[in-house]
């Protein structure tokens, strides 16, 4: 019964958290403990060796108890050794999992950006913050008009995360939506589009800024369900239809390395333009890949 699948699917993850979180929390404090930076950082990157060992034995179980009926497309040559942005639509948890089944171990160690309340998922918040995952706080723009100092706190968690992966190849995860869609978010937004919410570039914006040419590319994700409303809890029931994942390489365009997006009203504008038209392109493919179910 998928119920049951379900249950089991929930304790295998409870499991395999328990296990991975007892390296996991030594290290952490550890990392806590140790004075110098250079300690800090071997300690990060031993953490990073605990997550992609947790983050295996899950997609391991996954692929062989649920048997997601995943048709993906992948650039070749990527590495480990390269700095990479990912952007994608977001429709489901589920995506989380199907973007690491795609690339786990094929780039970096990937870092997502979190909601700063998933920090008190106990084990898995302690692994956010310990790998050093930027946690957003995302204020209104109400709050903001209030007080504007809030619009640098964001920007300060995303400014400390690329500033420490400089030293080592990094692939941040974007979900430049900011939230899942849903026809009901799709319409209090007045999205444009008809698979898919607004694009938010502040995100894309700093990452490029503070990572410049060291990016290798960015990786745009393109993801489509067959049904039409996905949930984490039917993946993990074994109940998930088809799921399409389109993955192609972009250049960084020479202009965003230059770009100044907080100070300059021209430059937001692009940034503004550019993913507009990435999502106009995005919506279309989504069209078309609506046929497979």
């Amino acid at each position: 019964m998928p119920i049951i699948k379900g249950v089991v699917s929930c304790l295998l993850l409870v499991l395999s958290t328990l296990f991975w979180g007892v390296p996991l929390i030594l290290l952490t404090l550890a990392k806590l403990l140790t004075p110098s930076q250079r300690g800090r950082q071997w300690l990060l990157l031993r953490l990073n060796r605990v997550a992609l060992n947790w983050i295996g034995a899950n997609l391991w179980w996954m692929k062989r108890w649920l048997r997601p009926r995943l048709d993906a497309e992948v650039p070749e040559q990527l590495s480990t050794d390269q700095w990479w942005l990912v952007i994608s639509n977001h429709r489901s948890w589920t995506d989380i999992f199907m973007l690491l089944m795609v690339f786990h171990r094929r780039i970096p160690m990937p870092r997502f950006f979190i909601k700063r309340q998933l920090v008190w998922i106990p084990i898995v918040g302690l692994a956010f913050w310990a790998l050093e995952f930027p946690l957003m706080r995302r204020f209104s723009r109400e709050q903001i008009a209030t007080n504007p100092k809030l619009a640098s706190i964001d920007r300060e968690s995303t400014e400390r995360m690329c500033r420490r992966a400089r030293t080592s190849p990094i692939a941040i995860f974007n979900f430049v939506e900011g939230t899942r869609f849903t026809p009901a978010k799709r319409s209090a937004q007045g999205s444009p589009y008809g698979y898919l919410l607004r694009p938010k570039s502040g995100g894309v914006a700093q990452v490029i800024s503070l990572l410049g040419s060291q990016l290798d590319g960015i990786l745009d994700v393109t993801l489509s369900y067959a049904n039409p409303k996905p949930s984490f809890w039917g993946f993990l029931c074994g109940k998930e239809q088809a799921i399409l994942l389109r993955a192609r390489k972009l250049e960084v365009p020479a202009w965003m390395l230059e770009a100044n997006y907080h100070e300059k009203a021209q430059h937001k504008e692009r940034f503004h333009s550019w993913i507009n038209s990435l999502w106009q392109e995005k919506d279309a493919q989504l069209e078309r890949l609506s046929s497979h179910d």
